[in-house]
């Protein structure tokens, strides 16, 4: 029972703070003394204001740029006043003069991304600050990350039986408040822990993604009730959404303004379910995502992983090598396996998923021959397969001087797995990009327009137009001819016609399409222009 005492104002360790956001809102470039300082409420500063004395509190540096001077004199400033923390935005500017400017002062200096607001980055972290019984709201009560229990408070709050869900629609919360209606949609979701499969789910979870804010559903009919729904983000990064059924008794009137206020307080409870045991793990993946997708500069990626920005690596992408029923699933199966494998070859090896794929990040001693790196990726896909039966092809990139070339290294090791699908099957496989460099020459020039119609020789235009209109397969036997050097008995085989056949197919193609084979050149654009057409799919 309260005392009527005043109690000093809760300030959590930085550690705590940095756990709960994660790395896709707010990393350590510098902090004296490790993380174990506190922190007290963010303040936001405006540069055209001075700048108040607020002991232990986290400065908020708006409109600030890591590189300006006036910047450093804000750090040094906000030092002088006792802050304890400086944020600046990672803009791709290099973080070093910065971080020896804040270690001189003795200030904590965190870097935030560019793409996640201010007014968002003020809003979460005042609640991964505010200490128990701090509330601004009653969502606010909930313990950080108990999502069932943040579910019964915005049912309770609003009136409408809620689900809390992640982009993949997998049901990670529920509310169960007696009395609160739900119709036979919501009863499968809780059951099966995911949104059973509808006609309209695509364009409804896209239009609620697309939103600024909460938006309605009307009924479909019977056994659908009216929902509302928001998205939950962190920045650009999406983290789940909120729906909530309009049944009987309906929601309270300013249900949209409540649930958008759920929306934001939903947010810290995401962030914090999607940071397993391990953080530190944790935070390198999401780094490497970011790196990865562009949204991290190479200095703050340097910091956050505890490598020198110029530490030579290489991206290795690994893909199931058949369809999957449930990729998300699947993949947050076997990337600790992988994990595993790549730190057992360097303790500072990342991996991440993304895109139907893992990534990892692996460094790379000098001197390193491919063949050590293709035992590591081979090894990694091999343990995934014994564990989970799942095949894996693995892309290889070029190692690369540098964090800052992480995704060029990342675009060719993708265009390897594109070319293992296409030759390997459903087996494992494993290659560099300098072993399948040709296919990956290939694929750059089927991305630049090298089989466009109007590139097209007319030979190839006109066999292509005849094999449709007439369901033959002149181009097919004219490829397997050229793939087979112009051996009759293997191109036979590979199409499983008598040699006789295949040697009047080609005949009557050269008189039907004007093909001249004895021409060196045109044997060799016509035959990159079928393994074009054969990449594209198209044959």
């Amino acid at each position: 029972m309260p005392d009527g005492s005043i109690s000093s104002p809760y300030h959590p360790p930085l550690s705590q703070v940095l756990e709960t956001l994660g790395s896709h809102v707010l990393t350590a470039a510098y902090a004296p003394g490790g993380e174990a300082i506190t922190l007290g409420e963010p303040i936001v500063h405006d540069p055209d204001d001075p700048l108040d004395e607020r002991p232990g509190c986290v400065l908020l540096a708006v409109g600030s740029r890591v590189a300006g001077q006036d910047t450093h004199d804000l750090v040094r400033r906000a030092a002088r006043l006792d802050y304890h923390a400086v944020v600046v935005k990672d803009r791709g500017a290099d973080l070093g003069p910065l971080i020896d400017t804040a270690k001189d002062a003795g200030i904590a200096l965190l870097i935030a991304p560019q793409r996640i607001p201010w007014r968002q980055l003020d809003a979460l972290l005042t609640a991964a600050i505010a200490g128990p019984g701090a509330a601004t709201t009653t969502y606010s009560t909930v313990a950080i990350g108990d999502l069932f229990a943040l579910a019964n408070a915005i049912a309770a709050t609003i009136g409408g039986a809620t689900t809390i869900e992640d982009p993949q629609g997998n049901v990670l919360g529920y509310s169960n408040i007696p009395g609160q209606e739900i119709d036979e949609i919501r009863r499968l979701g809780i059951l099966g822990r995911k949104t059973p499969q509808r006609p309209t789910n695509r364009s409804e979870y896209t239009h609620v993604f697309r939103a600024g804010g909460p938006v309605r559903f009307d009924s479909l009919g019977p056994g659908h009730m009216r929902r509302l729904a928001t998205a939950v983000r962190a920045g650009a990064q999406l983290l789940g959404f909120i729906w909530l059924l309009d049944g009987e008794p309906p929601v309270v009137p300013g249900a949209m303004r409540l649930l958008d206020d759920a929306g934001r307080i939903a947010a810290l409870h995401l962030l914090r379910a999607r940071n397993p045991s391990n953080p530190q793990r944790w935070h390198s993946s999401e780094t490497l995502r970011a790196l990865l997708d562009g949204t991290a500069s190479e200095s703050a990626a340097a910091v956050r992983l505890s490598l020198p920005a110029s530490s030579p690596v290489t991206i290795v992408a690994f893909a199931p090598a058949g369809p999957m029923a449930e990729p998300g699933t699947t993949l947050a199966s076997i990337v600790d396996l992988i994990s595993l494998s790549c730190e057992a070859w360097h303790p500072q090896a990342v991996c991440t998923t993304a895109g139907g794929r893992v990534y990892a990040l692996l460094p790379v001693p000098p001197g390193t021959p491919a063949a050590r790196l293709v035992r590591v990726a081979t090894g990694a896909a091999d343990t995934v397969r014994k564990s989970t039966r799942l095949a894996l092809h693995a892309g290889i990139g070029p190692v690369v001087e540098g964090l800052g070339e992480v995704p060029s290294s990342s675009r060719l090791a993708e265009r390897v797995l594109r070319v293992l699908a296409e030759t390997a099957g459903t087996s494992v496989a494993v290659a560099t990009d300098e072993q399948v460099r040709s296919r990956v020459a290939l694929l750059d020039l089927a991305e630049r327009g090298g089989v466009a119609d109007g590139r097209l020789l007319r030979p190839v235009r006109t066999m292509l137009d005849h094999d449709r209109a007439h369901s033959t397969t002149h181009s097919v036997t004219l490829l397997a001819y050229f793939d087979a050097f112009g051996e009759a008995a293997k191109a036979a085989a590979e199409l499983s016609v008598h040699e006789n056949t295949l040697r009047y197919r080609v005949r009557r193609l050269q008189e039907l399409f004007d093909v001249d084979l004895a021409d060196p050149t045109e044997r060799l654009v016509i035959w990159l222009q079928l393994r074009l057409l054969r990449l594209r799919g198209e044959l």
